[in-house]
């Protein structure tokens, strides 16, 4: 809810089923691969979009994996394909950053 307002007072809401379904990814996967469950969401405006980070606590870096088999492991494909860009970076003192960046199409 609160980055469909966001985007809405950017005046971004054309990103807002994206955004949104990245956002919902990437906490997700914080919340089920995080031992201590602290965990940080960012939402920053660009010029020709924005970018969302998902901070936790877990020094583990994420896996992407392309083959679909099981219950999991679809996540950060489908994050990829929704994003402009995306990625995962350590953060100091510990935990990561797993982010992706959205602009508008034809900008």
């Amino acid at each position: 809810m609160l980055v469909e307002l966001r985007l809405d007072a950017w005046g971004l809401a054309v990103l807002r089923d994206d955004v949104k379904l990245i956002a919902s990814e990437l906490v997700t996967n914080a919340v089920l691969h995080t031992p201590e469950r602290e965990i940080r969401a960012r939402l920053t405006r660009e010029a020709c979009g924005v970018w969302l980070g998902v901070w936790d606590s877990s020094d583990v870096m994420p896996v992407r994996r392309d083959d679909g088999d099981g219950l999991g492991g679809r996540g950060l494909p489908l994050v990829a394909a929704l994003a402009s860009e995306c990625g995962a970076f350590r953060a100091l003192p510990y935990g990561k950053w797993v982010w992706a960046r959205v602009e508008r199409k034809g900008v």
